[in-house]
């Protein structure tokens, strides 16, 4: 969003910049024709001076408007923002304790033997008794309960010399 206030911005001063342009313009041709003569095929070199400072102007003023249709257009800041809030969105859908079981299906069969002993424990088990029901290692299950986090499935909290593994809501 902020590229287009820009871009019109832009525009803006361009036409400011058209408006100067114009004036100077007038101002240098009408010198040119006082200060040079008036013969058909005489050469002045002030109007030919005038014509390059003419041709220099429009093309700096063309350059800049450009540049402010560009941002209003083409500007990419407002696609980005808008798959970053679609990213926000996905991450803040919260997963149902019905649609845990739909998700079991998508897991490698360790993470559903992990959280199917939180399911089975009304959504909140102590990592230790993991350990103890799985009959897995320690850092086995802590491996697995990292996959599962990162997939936000599950969340640890800490609680004394251990972990509780929760459900996420």
């Amino acid at each position: 969003m902020k590229n287009k206030i820009a871009g019109f911005l832009v525009i803006g001063i361009a036409i400011l910049m058209g408006f100067v342009i114009y004036s100077y313009q007038s101002t240098l041709s009408q010198l040119a024709t006082e200060t040079c003569p008036i013969t058909g095929d005489a050469f002045c070199i002030h109007e030919e001076l005038a014509n390059q400072q003419i041709n220099i102007n429009v093309a700096i003023l063309v350059l800049v408007i450009a540049i402010g249709f560009y941002l209003i257009f083409f500007s990419k800041e407002e696609r980005i923002i808008t798959k970053l809030l679609r990213v926000k969105e996905q991450v803040s859908k919260k997963i149902s304790k019905d649609n845990y079981r739909k998700v079991l299906s998508s897991l490698e069969s360790d993470e559903k033997d992990v959280l199917e002993h939180v399911l089975s424990s009304n959504g909140s088990i102590y990592q230790s008794a993991l350990v103890e029901k799985t009959g897995f290692s320690k850092v086995h299950v802590t491996r697995i309960l990292d996959k599962l986090e990162g997939k936000q499935l599950i969340e640890r909290k800490r609680r004394g010399m251990t972990n509780i593994v929760l459900l996420r809501n």
